[in-house]
């Protein structure tokens, strides 16, 4: 299996436990070493862990930032699934240096046409864009090795679809 398959076979196993842990935060000890028993290596299994507690403690920085860019929308009235990607891509994107953004991106961008809507992926896509943008824009972005690939995200101008 290549690694990318083996992170978003990762990625997804987060979601569901990061899914578990928004509907019922009882038991989720036990329900995080069920879901992640099935990563064998200990690189991604450390990934996994690392993902896991980077986006719950960073939640309310990644709410706020879904909230900056979803104009006279709620939060709550985003789906579940989508919330929980985007604080994923988020985290990634800021805080998972080694991590290329395009990847984060496209990652949750394909795990969102498995899990939710027809149309989340071109939502996620059109946060995450922005975010990275003012994350470059500021000078903000801290990316190494792999991770400093400068990749356009957005279509060239002039481009269909």
């Amino acid at each position: 299996m290549s690694l990318i398959f083996k992170r978003r076979f990762v990625r997804e196993k987060v979601l569901q436990y990061l899914y578990a842990y928004e509907m019922n935060r009882d038991n989720l000890n036990e329900l995080k070493s069920e879901l992640l028993s099935v990563i064998r290596e200990e690189n991604d299994m450390q990934f996994a862990e690392d993902l896991i507690n980077k986006v719950i403690i960073h939640r309310e920085e990644a709410d706020k930032r879904i909230i900056d860019k979803v104009n006279n929308w709620e939060m709550n009235r985003i789906a579940l699934i989508d919330k929980l990607l985007l604080r994923i891509g988020i985290t990634e994107l800021l805080y998972f240096t080694d991590i290329p953004p395009k990847v984060s991106i496209n990652e949750v961008i394909e795990i969102a046409k498995l899990y939710s809507t027809s149309g989340s992926g071109k939502f996620i896509n059109g946060i995450l864009d922005s975010i990275l943008n003012d994350e470059k824009s500021a000078g903000r972005l801290n990316k190494t090795g792999r991770g400093l690939i400068d990749e356009n995200i957005s279509k060239p101008s002039g481009s269909e679809n």
